[in-house]
């Protein structure tokens, strides 16, 4: 059989897409965005996040039709602006990577205890106990071969899909347009909240816009592993399918996460969704379908969960193995075993994470703090994307693919500073110890740090300090 034949084909690809993005999040998004936001608000926030990864994912798809020779997300940063570019997009990618595994286990933990209490509220010590185990069940498995991984994470992606396709049906069948619209844009409960009505800690909405940016870094972080199908893409049957598998997989996540973060507005009033349990879904459709449906969205999850835990098991490794090729990371890093898996790299990525998972024990809301880490780093990527999408198109003088370039980096950088720049300087933080790896790198393979170069880094690690100062202060909260 040919090399060719061996690889990831379409159905994969999508499939790394899929289920990269559909884990905890669409899960918990419902009770999320109910907190934050009236039914009015998150339907123009669906608005503005999909036209912003739109334009991320045509980027993905221009350049990759037109740059195939560029493997890995953080080339087309290295490709731009240089080595220390590449290194800073690889490096974000892979701490958002381990860190959306946190959350992963978080919420995992979470459902487990719908069926024993003892593992609410996801971060106790049976918890990081059964999440150690099945996180490093995982890492053996994608060290056994990533490709066959890959097919098991496409099997599991229908196995999601399906079960929230039903969840979908039943809140479409349930769909009450009064209970939906009796409240459409928070007003009333605004003034609840400004007469006293809604409670002594009752805080409320706010006007339109700032429902809309307080959406922004949760709806954000349903989209980590849009990627997925670029990060694989040396692993590809076909490269050209890859942009394809990209497109048609934003298009099927519109769909679902829209449908299931929208539609129990119509089943229950938002402020009653606001106060369940997390993760909300388990419970909305609990009372849809009594008796089993509680039971049902928690094996769902689960299984959701999982899929996307084996993805960003896949993806940091591979990441790493491709810049320790282009001389961004030692050379130990993408050094791969009789299976065709960087070891090295998911041992590191392992460690990593179960260093984490007991830190958070001691975390007041960790599945909130993983998530948004794990969001903000990953945009640093995006916007590298979209930074290169521009400079790329401008080359070219092709002004539609600039504007769609442009539309993508505005989005991240909107996002981020309204929503995360707390989380933007604990970042800075993680980058610290990887310079060190960096340097180290480049001295390696005979390449020198350049004066442009040691700038950067001091800038970006002079912030990392700036974070653990404010962290300090009690100003950043952990």
């Amino acid at each position: 059989m040919s090399e060719k034949a061996k690889g990831i084909g379409l159905f994969g690809l999508i499939g790394m897409v899929v289920s990269s993005c559909i884990g905890s999040g669409v899960f918990a998004i419902t009770g999320q965005l109910a907190g934050v936001a009236s039914p009015g608000a998150v339907l123009i926030a669906w608005l503005v996040v999909g036209i912003g990864f739109a334009a991320l994912a045509l980027s993905l798809n221009n350049l990759g039709a037109k740059k195939p020779e560029l493997k890995g997300i953080f080339q087309y940063a290295e490709e731009g602006f240089g080595p220390l570019a590449g290194f800073i997009s690889g490096w974000g990618y892979w701490l958002s990577a381990w860190l959306g595994n946190i959350a992963f286990a978080t919420m995992m933990m979470s459902t487990l205890g719908y069926f024993f209490p003892t593992f609410l509220p996801g971060n106790t010590l049976p918890c990081v106990i059964v999440a150690s185990l099945f996180m490093w069940a995982l890492t053996f498995l994608v060290i056994r071969g990533v490709e066959s991984a890959s097919f098991l994470n496409a099997i599991v992606m229908v196995a999601k899909v399906a079960s929230l396709g039903i969840f979908l049906i039943f809140a479409i069948f349930m769909f009450n347009a009064g209970i939906f619209t009796a409240d459409f844009w928070g007003n009333v409960y605004n003034n609840a909240v400004a007469a006293g009505e809604a409670g002594a800690d009752a805080v409320g909405l706010g006007s339109i816009g700032e429902q809309v940016t307080n959406c922004m870094i949760i709806m954000m972080w349903v989209f980590i592993g849009i990627e997925g199908a670029a990060v694989m893409s040396s692993r590809a049957r076909n490269k050209s399918e890859v942009g394809k598998a990209t497109v048609i997989g934003l298009i099927c996540l519109l769909l679902i996460y829209i449908g299931c973060s929208v539609l129990p507005y119509g089943y229950m009033s938002y402020t009653e969704i606001a106060t369940l349990d997390y993760p909300a879904m388990l419970y909305v459709f609990d009372s849809m379908a009594p008796g089993w449906g509680g039971a049902f969205i928690s094996i769902a999850i689960i299984v959701g969960v999982a899929g996307s835990w084996l993805s960003f098991t896949m993806l940091p490794a591979e990441t790493t193995s491709e810049m320790a090729e282009r001389h961004l990371l030692p050379e130990s890093w993408g050094k791969l075993n009789s299976k065709g898996a960087p070891q090295m790299s998911l041992l590191l990525v392992g460690a990593c994470i179960q260093v984490f998972l007991i830190v958070l024990m001691f975390s007041e809301d960790a599945y909130n703090f993983a998530f948004s880490m794990c969001t903000v780093s990953i945009v640093i990527t995006w916007s590298f994307i979209a930074l290169y999408q521009i400079k790329f198109s401008a080359g070219e003088k092709n002004t539609a693919q600039i504007i769609v370039g442009v539309v993508a980096l505005i989005f991240q950088v909107v996002g981020v500073l309204y929503n995360g720049w707390s989380f933007l300087l604990l970042t800075c933080v993680g980058y610290i110890p990887g310079f060190f790896v960096y340097a180290k790198a480049r001295k390696d393979r005979g390449h020198a740090i350049t004066s442009g170069e040691k700038v950067g880094i001091g800038a970006v690690s002079a912030l990392g300090i700036l974070a653990l100062v404010l962290v300090g202060m009690g100003v950043i909260g952990i």
